[in-house]
């Protein structure tokens, strides 16, 4: 854990970091990659009144003038502010509306500075080691939750080494980690439901305020909907606001221009597999198709895409179902260059393609509304029934998790991206009822998660009414659970 630094540089101490103190700039800051701020002293003044330092609050810098020092710290009370927000938001005036939910109520920010307007006098005796369990709970994330996140063998994450200066630009977004991290042992307990209830408060405020989105701001609305997505709570509804906001300021042109950078294309991608309608159960809110419209035109197609472990030409299929892709598309996709471990779950992922096509011609056959494709090629099926298709699905992820345990460290993160295979050979119900020991696959096959825990429920009491007409999206809406399959 980083101690506080009280004669270091101004950025070690902003950073409540333990500084080296060489000059002219600390090594610390150098090895982060960080501007050092320097050791200068600093005398702000507001209006004729200094805003720091010995002098805070005097007309002039003598010391006659200082007037008494509020007990505690700046920062101590934001931070026990910010713990009040539920109050505050009911006591408040003010009727903002918010894109993510029309029906939110008063904001704790003013609309022009995002100035505090609930200011209670507090006692900020516990402050401290408050403070400290949330510096342990960031770095916990930082070191370990973090790695949820992804399925790929990248070695280099995009977001952990920005994630310090994101949680800059997004007040919301350090929240936001820290009940991600507790989420991450239970969604029940009292320490949990306190965080995620203020980074959802938290990050409405930023997003009815915004006029561009920041990537902060963007960040912290992802993280937000991996929470919901892994336990079962209400997320496209955030991804909903976001683009709602992204499109009325051109995303489709600021998508072509040459100031995008790469953390920004990585985060519309993130977007963009997230709003694929075969990687959520009991959606709640429209397909966007931000993969298709905004990523297939305009990102580089090679390479694999972080999140979902799958490279960006399988992903292109998978946004065209219902559009151009078909069973022969899927059946016909030659691969690309990767480890075992990963050929093993792409090929997982190929053959789960075909199945969701299929299930979803059952729903609308069941509906008399047949689809008819505009396709590259003729709509022909691929020669191969379910029970073959689920067989050889269940084959590689068990492959997959026998080489897994035979080599841990080749590809640490490579589990996070097996639920999607597995959800979808377990919505083959007959087949599932007929080859009982291919369910002791599944269970076997997944990993140990809240997540898989809620996806096994639902489609075990599949499984037990074996009803054609019930299916997982509607039997997950009726018990209020919105699910992801990343």
């Amino acid at each position: 854990m980083s101690t506080r630094s009280y004669q270091g540089c101004w950025t070690c101490k902003s950073r409540r970091r333990r500084c080296d103190n060489q000059r002219p700039t600390c090594q610390n800051c150098a090895q982060r990659g960080i501007d050092c701020e320097g050791y200068e002293v600093r005398l702000r003044w507001g209006s004729g009144i200094a805003s720091r330092g010995q002098f805070t609050g005097a007309e002039k810098p003598v010391k006659e003038c200082v007037p008494p020092r509020p007990k505690g710290r700046k920062r101590d009370l934001s931070r026990e502010r910010r713990k009040l927000e539920t109050s505050a938001s009911s006591d408040a005036k003010e009727n903002i509306t918010n894109p993510c939910d029309p029906r939110s109520g008063p904001d704790e920010f003013t609309q022009e500075n995002h100035t505090m307007v609930y200011e209670p006098d507090l006692d900020i005796s516990h402050i401290p080691e408050r403070v400290k369990q949330e510096e342990i709970l960031f770095n916990e994330f930082m070191n370990n939750g973090i790695n949820v996140l992804h399925s790929t063998t990248a070695r280099d994450s995009m977001l952990q080494p920005r994630l310090p200066e994101l949680c800059q630009q997004s007040g919301a977004l350090y929240t936001i980690c820290l009940a991600f991290q507790l989420s991450l042992s239970s969604t029940q307990s009292p320490q949990f439901l306190e965080y995620f209830d203020a980074s959802l408060r938290k990050f409405r405020s930023e997003l009815a305020h915004s006029t561009t989105l920041s990537d902060g701001t963007l960040t912290a609305g992802l993280l937000l909907c991996s929470i919901g997505l892994m336990h079962g709570l209400p997320w496209t509804v955030h991804l909903e606001g976001m683009h709602n906001i992204l499109q009325s300021h051109g995303l489709a042109d600021q998508h072509h221009t040459a100031t995008q950078t790469s953390f920004r294309t990585h985060l519309l991608e993130v977007m963009g597999v997230m709003d694929l309608p075969c990687f959520s159960i009991g959606r709640q809110t429209s397909y966007i198709g931000i993969w298709h419209r905004y990523c297939q035109p305009n990102s580089p197609r090679e390479g694999i895409e972080p999140v979902s472990g799958l490279p960006r030409v399988l992903l292109d299929l998978f946004a065209g179902i219902g559009i151009d892709t078909t069973e022969q598309s899927f059946w016909d996709w030659p691969g690309i260059s990767g480890n075992f471990l990963q050929c093993y779950l792409w090929e997982a992922h190929r053959l789960a393609g075909i199945l969701i096509l299929r299930r979803y011609a059952r729903a609308e056959q069941h509906q008399s509304e047949m689809r008819k494709f505009s396709t590259w090629r003729q709509p022909s099926a691929c020669p191969v029934d379910e029970t073959v298709l689920v067989s050889r699905i269940l084959a590689n992820l068990d492959a997959l998790r026998l080489a897994i345990a035979e080599r841990p460290t080749e590809d640490r993160f490579i589990e996070n991206a097996v639920l999607f295979p597995i959800v979808v050979a377990g919505l083959e119900v007959s087949v599932l009822r007929q080859n009982p020991q291919w369910q002791e696959t599944i269970r076997k096959c997944a990993p140990g998660s809240i997540q898989h825990e809620i996806l096994l429920e639902l489609m075990e009491e599949l499984w037990e009414k074996n009803d054609p007409l019930l299916n997982i999206d509607d039997l997950a809406r009726a018990k209020g659970v919105e699910m992801g399959l990343l």
